[in-house]
């Protein structure tokens, strides 16, 4: 059932509205206990708030490292160094310790993490014999940026664990939020708003998301019969004809 609804414009992005959402589902009790999203709204920042503040997870596909390094696959990335956060010091790949910590910094960003820079010296990065592998400058020195130790640790983990199974055991789940989105936006036009003004396009979205309720709610069968299975699709009729196993994913196919 939808349970909330939230109007903005179309420039907003979507990690800015989370808060907002779990500030109104905790106001009438209905805060989940896992909170399952797509990757407009894992947010750092709001990921760590949401469990500090409304002990809600929020589950969803955490952007990886962005560094040149690691999108290429080549060189050394920010996970190749590490960072000890009681000395403030940062180790490369071959042994040198960055002389400078700075920051953290706050970022332009409302949904961006903070950020440290720690600093290495063009003494220690010149006569590296593995320069070309770090960094494309000719004459400057690698910096490192990463966020404060309880936002690194969070991002560490919880990118670790959006690779397991069980993890995506759990995601696998969200499939349903997105037939509701494609109801919505196929089922009833709420890709066009029929009156101008955001107060008047909310009003519109809050009374389609009860007709939607209403839809559904009618459709139940009365309390003790068993719910009745969604028709098969002329599709699915003929792979049951000539024997062909339905997938549950079509992604299966290559894998």
């Amino acid at each position: 059932m939808i349970t909330d609804v939230a109007t903005t414009a179309a420039t907003t992005n979507d990690t800015q509205a989370l808060p907002g959402i779990h500030t109104r589902l905790k106001r009438r009790g209905l805060l989940p206990a896992e909170h399952l999203v797509d990757g407009g709204y894992t947010s750092l920042v709001h990921l760590e708030q949401a469990a500090r503040e409304h002990q809600v997870t929020v589950t969803g596909p955490l952007p990886g490292n962005p560094t040149r390094q690691h999108r290429r696959n080549e060189g050394f990335d920010r996970d190749d160094f590490h960072i000890d956060f009681d000395r403030h010091q940062v180790t490369c790949p071959q042994g040198q310790v960055s002389r400078g910590w700075h920051g953290p910094y706050p970022t332009s960003s409302p949904t961006a993490a903070p950020l440290i820079v720690a600093r290495f010296t063009r003494a220690q990065c010149q006569p590296c014999p593995v320069r070309t592998q770090c960094t494309t400058s000719r004459d400057g020195a690698r910096n490192v940026g990463f966020p404060p130790r309880e936002l690194r640790d969070l991002q560490v983990r919880v990118r670790a664990e959006q690779h397991t199974p069980d993890w995506q055991a759990r995601y696998a789940v969200r499939s349903g939020v997105e037939g509701t989105v494609n109801e919505f936006a196929h089922g009833h036009g709420m890709r066009r708003c029929r009156y101008r003004g955001q107060p008047k396009a909310h009003l519109q979205h809050v009374f389609t998301a009860i007709a939607v309720n209403i839809e559904r709610l009618s459709d139940l069968p009365p309390s003790g019969e068993a719910t009745s299975s969604r028709s098969p699709t002329v599709f699915q009729d003929f792979l049951d004809q000539h024997g062909i196993p339905r997938l549950k994913s079509w992604r299966a196919v290559s894998s």
